[in-house]
């Protein structure tokens, strides 16, 4: 596992709340946390002041890791699932053939097509982004380790937002972005409603389009390929840049880990290395659940929740490009979903 290990300072009245459970957490460096003296395994969920607690922790850093020893069942960690968020599950995916009881909830994931799906999520991301609502929240149950690696990044999508520029910040929050697939329309600058900062927010792999406000008038237009190749390309190093200016991670799990993030807080992708063969890596197995938001992820300036991205552009020129993967901004990038 990456990154130092420390005990994570928190405010009160959470700090008295956790203590009293016999919750600890240890913050990794320099995103997410370790939870300890919380067993998801257990048949009732804790108190909803700790779980109150432990949500806005996680807003805070990113992710929270709860270890254990022993597998849990997908009844357990999708029951953990429905702490969070929502508190319901909204699971759009398909089921793998090897998805235990083909449970409709468990989106399994493997380097071993007989496993699991392949090759999902090479770049970065946040879940559900077809979705209005998006999803509050994810969990990843690290049901087999491979042997030689292969994590999830983590960007901290409020620390990022932070690191732009002034004159970014005013152009990136008059942006939005339109779904490839389902024509939903998200800003690409909100504020998070846990923490109420700023955070960045783009799909670098689902992305048709996006809209841009006019800084004066109250005028819209499309990014022409150009200005959305150079967005996704700074998107994409903003995000990468925090692995040296401490708002990323690369979490290399431990069998039976169980990961849950804000994903409204923190974008993700998969390690190049997390697609690798078995032969080369090890076998990984990954179970993926996603949560019900608790409001939609609404669109800045009046725009609408959602257009018909498969009808011709209400705005003119520039990129609309239906289905997939959406615009194809760098062709040596891997692309799937």
């Amino acid at each position: 596992m990456d990154g130092k290990v420390n005990i994570l300072t928190i405010e009160e009245p959470h700090k008295s709340t956790l203590e009293a459970f016999g919750a600890r957490l240890y913050r990794l460096d320099p995103i997410g946390a370790i939870v300890q003296g919380i067993d998801l395994a257990l048949a009732q969920p804790p108190p909803e002041e700790v779980i109150h607690a432990l949500e806005q922790i996680m807003a805070q850093c990113g992710f929270l890791v709860f270890k254990s020893k022993e597998p849990l069942t997908e009844g357990q960690f999708l029951q953990a699932s429905c702490w969070w968020g929502g508190k319901a599950l909204h699971s759009t995916h398909g089921v793998h053939p090897a998805t235990p009881n083909g449970n409709p909830h468990i989106f399994r994931l493997s380097n071993d097509t007989n496993e699991g799906i392949l090759g999902v999520g090479p770049q970065w991301h946040n879940d559900g982004s077809f979705n209005s609502g998006t999803f509050s929240h994810a969990g990843y149950h690290m049901v087999r380790a491979p042997e030689k690696g292969g994590g999830t990044c983590f960007a901290h999508q409020s620390a990022a937002f932070d690191e732009l520029k002034p004159d970014q910040k005013d152009y990136w929050s008059r942006l939005s972005s339109v779904n490839a697939t389902s024509g939903v329309v998200h800003p690409m600058v909100h504020l998070h409603p846990l923490t109420k900062r700023k955070s960045v927010w783009l799909h670098l792999g689902m992305t048709g389009a996006v809209i841009m406000k006019d800084p004066k008038e109250n005028l819209f237009r499309l990014l022409d390929p150009d200005e959305l190749k150079a967005l996704c390309h700074q998107y994409n190093d903003l995000l990468n840049a925090g692995f040296e200016n401490g708002y990323s991670i690369n979490y290399e799990y431990d069998s039976n880990d169980c990961l849950f993030i804000d994903n409204l807080a923190v974008a993700h992708r998969a390690a190049p290395e997390a697609h690798l063969p078995p032969e080369q890596q090890g076998l990984r197995i990954m179970h993926r659940s996603t949560v019900q938001a608790r409001q939609p992820l609404t669109p800045h300036f009046g725009l609408p929740i959602q257009l018909d991205i498969y009808s011709p552009s209400p705005l003119g020129e520039g990129v609309w490009q239906p289905g997939g993967i959406g615009f194809r901004w760098d062709d040596a990038a891997l692309m799937q979903n």
